[in-house]
């Protein structure tokens, strides 16, 4: 018999072994069942709808996290999807107070932009120019070379000149859950439109396979090889830079990390206290929280948050120096409802001959909150947009309740100024009553600068002889337990509105030596015999 027969045969051999059994198996499985397994109802899940599955992987493919992808596909019905992309955008609403989610409005804004502005035979969404700016929005700066051609490298690049592809070089001051001064280059070597995502800076580089042309000022003298940046061609970073953020790791690193779905920016402040970058680059504040009584219900709650200017990287911008801190904070009852939101720039200014004296001083903002009395937390991030250094307090408070019977006080504010506004109307940052009162968070003073007590009392009794308060009150000053003086309160000056009486007071530092003190400002009312003391502690520098 021929090998070709064989073959035959034992082909046929192996389908009759193979086809016997599983026949047999298929017959005594539905025996033993009593059915046809043909009549058994099959597992099938339902295939999503077409609106639903390009919500997953069109609109929301780049922000969706992983977690929530695999939550979202494990629904069941239309009902519980619908609610799911509820709950999606309002994890990432900036103010649920309002009746528009700020966030999903500018995002599907950028999706619009980049389709008009990023399109290359593929929609603009699905390019990585498109998908950076749908994740992160507009970059803070970008450098365009649409036609490429003659170029001068950074010294970053090393050097020299060449030719290149059209590429853009985008910049952001800080992303969250990434870092800061994120640079990242764009590049379209093909001309056809589509700028991909460069891994390195020779990327660009049209001249980069041409023997002995665009070299950097590096292989001009000899001391490298063009060899060496045509092998790294494929590679991350560039392993000859003097940049840590052009190193291959970094640039791995930073690949990976936009290719992950942007940090849910508003989702809990808590989050960014585990960010690499304020634990590695922490900006130092101080936060305090003062009160003064609006009615029976309501207390002025201010917020004061300062720094040291030192601690702030001053640009210049058209001639003057300028730092901006971004200020977030989340305020939120103990029962977790949410009290209040608020978030602004605070821009510090000067000259260049003014510069030095500015840095020695402090920035202060200020935010007033009209609260029910309670146990509430705040949440505050304060962020310098130059350096992107970061710091996050969280501090508990207790919002007094001022019983209407009883002889009480609003907090005793040290201040670094007080200002009387006269006519002035009486609004504005730091403004309580008619006074401007800038406190000194720090509770620090250079000798010689005056310090500042401010304090309103509130449920003062009536002389009925006079129709006013009668009240006492004692300035006092405190070191190591002893009374070094004490000064009554004369009253010109002050206002009295009803039973409101409004205490601001300036003391001499001049002759106080170095040291820790305590002010007391001692209350006494003469109409219905109680007392009190309120008390602050500070200190004095050289």
């Amino acid at each position: 018999m021929s090998n070709r027969k064989l073959r035959r045969c034992a082909v046929a051999f192996l389908i009759l072994v193979f086809a016997v059994p599983a026949g047999l198996a298929q017959k005594t499985q539905s025996n033993a069942q009593g059915q046809d397994p043909s009549q058994k109802p099959r597992n099938v899940k339902t295939e999503l709808k077409k609106a639903y599955k390009d919500w997953l992987e069109k609109d929301v493919t780049y922000i969706i996290t992983d977690d929530e992808r695999k939550a979202f596909k494990k629904l069941e019905t239309d009902e519980e999807r619908e609610r799911f992309i509820e709950d999606f955008w309002r994890r990432r609403d900036p103010d649920p107070d309002t009746d528009e989610n700020e966030y999903r409005e500018e995002y599907y804004e950028r999706i619009a932009y980049a389709n008009e502005h990023f399109a290359s035979g593929i929609p603009g969404w699905k390019t990585d120019r498109g998908r950076i700016y749908i994740m992160y929005g507009k970059p803070d700066e970008k450098d365009s070379h649409p036609a490429g051609g003659p170029y001068e490298r950074e010294p970053t690049e090393g050097g020299g000149s060449t030719t290149t592809y059209p590429f853009e070089r985008w910049f952001y001051r800080y992303l969250p859950g990434i870092g800061s001064g994120i640079e990242i280059e764009f590049v379209d070597p093909t001309g056809s439109g589509e700028y991909r995502i460069a891994r390195n800076a020779d990327e660009k580089d049209a001249l980069l396979m041409i023997p002995n042309a665009g070299l950097t000022m590096a292989e001009e003298m000899g001391l490298s090889s063009k060899a060496d940046r045509v092998a790294n061609v494929n590679a991350f970073g560039n392993p000859n830079s003097f940049r840590e953020s052009d190193s291959p790791f970094s640039r791995l690193q930073l690949y990976a990390d936009l290719s992950r779905p942007p940090q849910i920016k508003f989702n809990d402040l808590a989050s960014a206290v585990n960010t690499p970058v304020i634990e590695d680059n922490p900006l130092s504040f101080d936060v305090r929280v003062d009160f003064f009584r609006q009615s029976d219900e309501r207390v002025i709650t201010a917020f004061t948050i300062q720094t040291d200017n030192q601690n702030l990287v001053f640009k210049d911008s058209g001639g003057i120096q300028q730092a901006q801190l971004n200020i977030f904070a989340k305020i939120t009852h103990v029962s977790g409802r949410r009290a209040g939101t608020f978030e602004d720039p605070v821009i510090t200014r000067a000259t260049a001959e003014e510069l030095s004296d500015t840095k020695e001083r402090k920035s202060a903002y200020q935010k007033a909150v009209a609260l029910a009395p309670g146990r509430y937390r705040v949440d505050v991030i304060v962020r310098d947009i130059t350096s992107g250094a970061t710091g996050v307090r969280h501090v508990g408070f207790e919002v007094p309740k001022y019983d209407p019977a009883k002889l009480s006080t609003s907090t005793m504010v040290l201040a670094v100024k007080l200002e009387g506004l006269g006519d002035q109307p009486a609004v504005g940052m730091f403004t309580i009553g008619n006074v401007k009162v800038i406190p000194n968070v720090s509770g620090t003073y250079h000798r010689g600068a005056p310090i500042g007590l401010y304090m309103q009392i509130y449920n003062a009794g009536i002389d009925q002889t006079t129709l006013r308060p009668s009240v006492d009150v004692e300035y006092a000053l405190m070191k190591d337990g002893k009374e070094l003086g004490k000064q009554m309160e004369d009253w010109r000056g002050n206002s009295d509105s009803g039973q409101r009486l409004t205490l601001a007071k300036l003391i001499d530092s001049r002759g106080m030596a170095p040291g820790d003190y305590t002010a007391e400002i001692r209350v006494r009312d003469h109409v219905s015999g109680q007392a009190l003391v309120q008390s602050a502690k500070f200190t004095i520098l050289q």
